[in-house]
């Protein structure tokens, strides 16, 4: 008889590529993830995986193995759930995909407060880029996303999450900084530090950009960084200005590390989308968050 257990450790070598990340996933040993592995292939009577030194790969039997795993997996934690919320609980894991902004500055503040309303709830929250996100959700490898990126897929019900304002900031030494504002024709003046072009910040500058005939190639840029922490710590260390979320750099704003700069008549805005499987039985849990995230109990976070 197959464990759920091993299918678990298998999931997590499958989705991480490696046994030792696996390991940290699940806060176990790297040589328990192996023995697991190797136990189940035993069981099995097939290699799931070639090795080679510290890297390892799917065969093609365990590529074929992963969505079967998973429906297995999902299947065993909604007969847990069931029986619980038979007993009025909600019980289980929530595994959330989102993106940088949600997942460092929002996330966390509500994953507090769902928890500990609901404290039998484990929560496995994993920081990916917009569109990974949305496929871990397509996928079944997680039950929540958080994404800037809303695509038309049938499979997919979005739902508004936040509004995250895009600023520009400056060092506080910077000639702009002193400015009441700066207009769009000063930009081709600056040294821009921005993010790469598929981050959901860089595409709301483009948007806005694009209102004024210019695009990113306009803006001398000096560094292109991948994190909106990197760019915050750019701009205080005076290397340039960038356009970044309010939220990522509200605390340095506020101590007055750098300086947020009014561009006249340019708002930009990123909205991010609460985002679940439509055609998937969705678990206690899921439902429970769902409906968490819009209840009066998270309402001041998301403001």
């Amino acid at each position: 008889m197959l464990d759920i257990y091993e299918m678990e450790v298998f999931l997590a070598a499958a989705e991480t590529g490696s046994f030792s990340e696996a390991g940290r996933r699940l806060q176990m040993s790297q040589p328990a993830v192996s023995m697991q592995i190797r136990g189940l292939e035993k069981r099995l009577g097939v290699e799931l995986f070639h090795r080679a030194g510290r890297h390892i790969n799917l065969t093609e039997i365990g590529q074929a193995l992963v969505p079967l795993a998973r429906d297995l997996v999902n299947h065993a934690a909604r007969v847990q759930e069931a029986v619980a919320s038979l007993q009025g609980e909600v019980i289980g894991v929530l595994k959330i995909a989102c993106s940088t902004t949600a997942g460092k500055y929002v996330l966390p503040k509500v994953i507090a407060r769902f928890i500990e309303k609901y404290p039998a709830v484990q929560v496995v929250c994993q920081v990916v880029g917009r569109e990974e996100a949305l496929g871990m959700v397509v996928d079944g490898e997680a039950q929540v996303g958080i994404s800037s990126l809303r695509e038309t897929a049938k499979e997919l019900e979005y739902r508004q999450f936040i509004n995250d304002p895009v600023v520009l900031i400056a060092p506080p030494d910077h000639p702009w900084a002193r400015r009441p504002f700066v207009t769009v024709d000063d930009l081709p003046e600056g040294r821009f530090i921005r993010r790469e072009t598929d981050s959901g910040t860089q595409q709301t500058v483009i948007s806005a950009l694009a209102e004024y005939h210019l695009s990113p190639n306009d803006l001398p840029t000096v560094m292109i960084l991948g994190n909106s922490e990197a760019i915050y710590m750019a701009v205080a260390e005076g290397i340039g200005v960038a356009f970044v979320s309010r939220r990522a750099a509200a605390e340095g704003i506020a101590s007055g590390r750098v300086i947020e700069v009014t561009v006249k008549d340019m708002n930009m805005t990123q909205q991010l989308y609460l985002v679940r499987q439509s055609q998937r039985a969705a678990t206690t849990v899921q439902t429970a968050f769902w409906e968490f995230v819009y209840s009066p109990l998270s309402r001041d976070i998301l403001c």
